[in-house]
C-alpha cells in the first residue's frame, strides 16, 4: 500500500493529486485509489440490484394466456404502451412475445395475426437471473447474450421484467450517483485536509 501512496504523491499536482486524478480515470479505478490512500472512504459500493430497478419502475408483469390470438396480444400490449409481454400457460410462464417477433413474421405468407394463435409465434426459452444481480453484471448479460428483456427471480417466483432500456438507464443514473458520492467525499476541504496531514507528517 505504501508504495501506491508513493506512486499518487509523485503525481501531484500543487498539492492536490486527486483533484488531478479525478477527471482523467474511470470511476472506479478513482474509487480503488481514494480507499487506499483514505480508510473512511466506504469499502463497497452500495450498487443497485435488479430487484432495485424492478422497485424503481413500479410495473406489474403484464402477460397473456397462450391460446390468444397475435392480434388480441399485440392490442393488450398497446393498452399497456409496453414492447414485450409474457406468456403464460397453466399458470406458468412459457415464452415471450416483442415488436420484434411481429417483425420477424408479419411478411410471411400464411400468417394472420387475426387466427394466429401467440403460443405457436411466441419466443423461447425465457431468460432470468436472481433478484440480487448486480447492474453491472446485468448490463454484461444483455450486452454478451444480445438479450432485450430478461425475468427477474426472488424465492423461486418472478418478480418483475427488464428491458435492456431499463438496466441502461439505471446505469446511467447509478454512475451518477457514484461521481456525486466521489465529489461529495473528495470536496475542497477534503484537499486541505489531505495536505495539512501531510505537512504534519514532515
Amino acid at each position: 500500500m505504501d508504495g501506491h501512496k508513493l506512486m499518487i504523491i509523485d503525481l501531484d499536482v500543487k498539492g492536490n493529486p486527486l483533484k488531478c486524478l479525478h477527471y482523467h480515470l474511470p470511476i472506479f479505478v478513482f474509487q480503488f485509489i481514494v480507499r487506499l490512500i483514505d480508510p473512511q472512504y466506504p469499502k463497497e459500493d452500495k450498487m443497485k440490484t435488479a430487484e432495485d430497478i424492478v422497485n424503481d419502475n413500479q410495473r406489474d408483469i403484464v402477460f397473456v394466456s397462450w391460446d390468444q390470438t397475435v392480434h388480441q396480444t399485440c392490442r393488450k400490449m398497446m393498452e399497456n404502451r409496453i414492447g414485450a409481454i409474457l406468456v403464460k400457460k397453466d399458470d406458468e410462464f412459457v415464452g415471450i412475445w416483442s415488436e420484434r417477433d411481429l417483425l420477424r413474421y408479419i411478411c410471411n405468407e400464411g400468417f394472420d395475426p387475426i387466427t394466429a394463435r401467440i403460443y405457436d409465434y411466441m419466443s423461447t426459452p425465457l431468460q432470468s437471473t436472481p433478484h440480487s444481480t448486480r447492474i453491472h453484471k446485468l448490463e454484461e448479460m444483455f450486452l454478451g447474450l444480445f438479450l432485450r428483456h430478461l425475468l427477474i427471480e426472488k424465492d423461486g417466483e418472478y418478480i418483475g421484467m427488464l428491458s435492456i432500456g431499463d438496466v441502461l438507464r439505471a446505469g446511467l443514473l447509478e454512475k451518477a450517483r457514484q461521481f456525486q458520492e466521489l465529489n461529495e467525499f473528495v470536496s475542497w476541504d477534503y484537499y486541505e485536509n489531505w495536505q495539512l496531514g501531510r505537512s504534519k507528517k514532515r
